[in-house]
């Protein structure tokens, strides 16, 4: 089963590295897939590469990644059994001299690539999703999701697997006061913690089940 994903999984992550369905890969470096164990019991999603993502080739791998590293290790979330992937794989920017500043992705943008995240969200078949920012929850809800009002909340996709909506790490970045900064970052980690321990019980829940089918089988 966990080969069958990795095999489906890699054949999305080759077909996406085509994809010229919007105008944002003319300037990207290259299409930043999701990465992760196939059978992770959580799958996080963010809003698009960034700078460091987009030369990598990689997800979270810049200043974002590491803060979400951080609140991760502090939450007790083993970020080596998750996936993480982004709604929008191309990295969009304005050029501002030397540097590439990012860009939020518009609705239309964000609609076309959501084929390639609601493709991943279907073979991988997570526990939780958690939506990183209005990006990550309008990509997978296909709308806009207010996260000042549902932040913390674990809503449901139509196809019935659950999403912990939370801020994207990049917002704490930019936080210019450090006591805001902090308070915001105890927040997040909290919200983390929360979100890992809706994911141990989905999967000791899918345990439990296919124990039961086990021996169901057995009688």
């Amino acid at each position: 089963m966990t080969d069958d994903k990795s095999a489906r999984i890699e054949s999305l992550r080759r077909e996406a590295a085509d994809c010229r369905a919007c105008p944002l890969w003319r300037n990207a470096t290259q299409t930043v897939f999701g990465e992760g164990p196939p059978a992770a019991d959580i799958v996080f999603v963010g809003e698009q590469p960034g700078d460091r993502e987009d030369r990598v080739g990689r997800p979270f791998v810049g200043p974002a990644g590491l803060m979400l590293d951080r609140a991760l290790a502090e939450a007790g979330v083993d970020r080596n059994r998750a996936y993480v992937t982004n709604a929008v794989k191309h990295f969009k920017f304005e050029p501002r001299g030397k540097f590439r500043l990012h860009k939020r992705p518009n609705a239309g943008e964000i609609d076309v690539c959501r084929r390639w995240l609601m493709s991943e969200i279907d073979v991988l078949k997570p526990r939780l999703i958690v939506a990183l920012g209005a990006t990550a929850a309008q990509s997978l809800f296909g709308r806009p999701v207010a996260i000042g009002k549902h932040r913390g909340e674990t809503l449901v996709l139509e196809n019935g697997l659950r999403v912990f909506v939370t801020v994207h790490p990049s917002s704490l970045l930019r936080l210019p006061d450090e006591a805001d900064k902090q308070a915001a970052y105890a927040l997040f980690v909290q919200d983390l913690r929360a979100a890992g321990e809706l994911g141990a019980e989905g999967a000791r829940a899918g345990a439990t089940a296919a124990l039961a089918r086990a021996r169901g089988g057995l009688l």
